[in-house]
């Protein structure tokens, strides 16, 4: 999910299929800001073990917005590490949960990959001169746009779908163990908006294999998000579902490998994060209910991007060489 650098217009060297194909297979993985194939392809089979509705328009996702990348010729490394497709993957699960499965969905799903593209380099050009970077905020924008309008069209919306639906949940903050060890992996599938635990567990899987260090802040970060809902009085269901942890993943993901240098500073800097997005998801989880939509990937993005940009004058945090 690094910035992307600009768009060569005309002359720009052609792609190989090759390159495209590892491209939109690296999407998937770089959802969790890894480029490793053999991690994308681990993460993209739990996404058809949790259901191949999920697994299928992932995939819908992920091609159309490679092939978009590809046909207005972005540079050569943002298509081959996948940092044009991860949105579009995001976005097309983003479809099927909030439009259900019909026809029209997979035209949708198709819209919602090419303006994730779209935007993605748009808000990578624009967040350039502050030291940000896009991240998950494409995904975002275009998903809540397209979600709230929805209802607005007759040959979109066919009613809310069962996977869009918050069922009443009891508020007891009582954590049981089963609550603890769902949530944990859970955690890691919710960033796909999958709350199936064992599915969080093969994902996990594959985020060692792209290294331990992966794996090590992936954990951090769904164990942080746990005991801050646990400690703030969460409902234990939302817990036991991932709702307040995946936000807490992808925060511990992004401070702990890629921003920041590993320092013990810059680790502690990483938990505080990680907590901050675990409460920022409740406050954000209110005010989108409200007008009926998702909070999405919202306090991630929002959480890294303002911490990210107090780090010039925290001179004990310091980021990594290539993004400073």
């Amino acid at each position: 999910m690094a910035a992307q650098p600009p768009v060569r217009g005309p002359g720009a060297p052609s792609h190989s299929w090759k390159g495209t194909a590892l491209g939109a297979l690296r999407g998937v993985g770089q959802v969790d800001f890894q480029a490793s194939v053999w991690t994308s392809l681990v993460i993209l089979v739990a996404l058809w073990v949790a259901g191949w509705e999920t697994g299928l328009f992932a995939t819908v996702g992920a091609v159309a917005a490679t092939l978009t990348a590809r046909l207005l010729a972005v540079p050569h490394d943002s298509l081959a590490q996948g940092l044009m497709t991860y949105c579009g993957v995001l976005g097309g699960i983003a479809m099927l949960v909030y439009l259900g499965h019909h026809p029209s969905t997979y035209v949708m799903a198709v819209s919602a990959a090419v303006m994730c593209t779209l935007v993605t380099a748009a808000l990578g050009t624009l967040l350039r001169p502050f030291g940000l970077k896009p991240f998950t905020g494409p995904f975002c924008l275009v998903s809540l746009v397209m979600v709230l309008g929805a209802p607005s069209f007759e040959r979109v919306w066919h009613g809310t779908p069962e996977s869009a639906v918050t069922q009443a949940t009891p508020r007891s903050p009582d954590v049981g163990w089963t609550d603890l060890w769902q949530g944990f992996f859970s955690n890691i599938s919710q960033i796909f908006f999958v709350e199936t635990w064992y599915v969080g567990l093969i994902m996990l899987a594959g985020l060692f294999l792209a290294g331990w260090r992966v794996g090590l802040f992936t954990v951090l970060g769904s164990a942080v998000g746990i005991l801050t809902a646990w400690a703030l009085g969460a409902p234990a269901v939302l817990i036991g579902e991932g709702i307040y942890g995946y936000n807490a993943v992808l925060t511990s993901l992004a401070f702990g490998v890629v921003l920041l240098r590993p320092t013990g500073w810059n680790h502690a800097y990483t938990v505080l994060a990680a907590a901050a997005s675990t409460g920022l998801t409740a406050s954000l989880s209110v005010l989108f209910d409200d007008f009926g939509s998702h909070t999405f990937t919202w306090p991630f993005n929002i959480t890294t991007w303002a911490l990210l940009a107090a780090v010039p004058v925290l001179s004990r945090i310091t980021v990594r060489a290539d993004d400073s």
